[in-house]
């Protein structure tokens, strides 16, 4: 089982795959959008391993760090939820937001994942209740930010498809900040440059 990489990054991919050279072989790893703007081609890059192993077809996924890999771990351990799947949620929601979502019940942040509507939603939250490491009620400080954040974006008239990419885009000082204020100026300021 392989369970980290350090080699140098040959080429990145549109369709979320780097081809990283560790020791003259090279390594076809998959990532998350995130993780995949962060590996530029010629650099040297170093990820923690995820070795998926399913009747006879092996591919690796890659992660810049230890929690994402044991969030993506948990996720393919849900009922239903496969590799895929699980790159798409980590896409979307980074590891602490999904915490914070999954312990505030937020289907709606939940369903702005591609693919996933409100029922498997709804039957993923419960899953995952039991899955990841939640913090207690008095960690979570003001719960239901991210959740506050979507429906002022919403009341101010914009679109979901809008929302979903600018609160994927977030940066992670200001997601643990926990500030909607701080959040919304940086969206509204985001909406209107990609409106421009």
């Amino acid at each position: 089982m392989i369970g980290s990489l350090r080699g140098t990054v040959l080429e990145r991919s549109a369709d979320g795959h780097v081809l990283l050279e560790v020791s003259g072989v090279g390594y076809v790893v998959h990532v998350a959008p995130r993780t995949l703007a962060e590996l530029e081609p010629t650099s040297t890059a170093f990820v923690h391993v995820h070795h998926h192993i399913r009747e006879g077809d092996q591919t690796l996924y890659g992660f810049l760090t230890r929690d994402e890999r044991a969030t993506f771990q948990d996720l393919i351990g849900a009922h239903g939820v496969g590799p895929a799947l699980a790159m798409a949620i980590l896409a979307t929601h980074p590891p602490a937001t999904l915490v914070d979502l999954v312990a505030n019940g937020d289907v709606a942040a939940l369903t702005m994942v591609p693919g996933v509507g409100k029922k498997t939603a709804e039957r993923l939250l419960g899953e995952l209740k039991g899955r990841l490491a939640l913090p207690t009620l008095e960690a979570t400080g003001d719960s239901g930010v991210l959740s506050d954040l979507r429906e002022a974006l919403i009341g101010l008239g914009y679109a979901e498809s809008e929302i979903r990419e600018v609160m994927r885009d977030i940066p992670d000082d200001l997601r643990t900040s926990r500030s909607t204020e701080d959040m919304l100026r940086h969206s509204l300021s985001q909406l209107a440059a990609r409106r421009a």
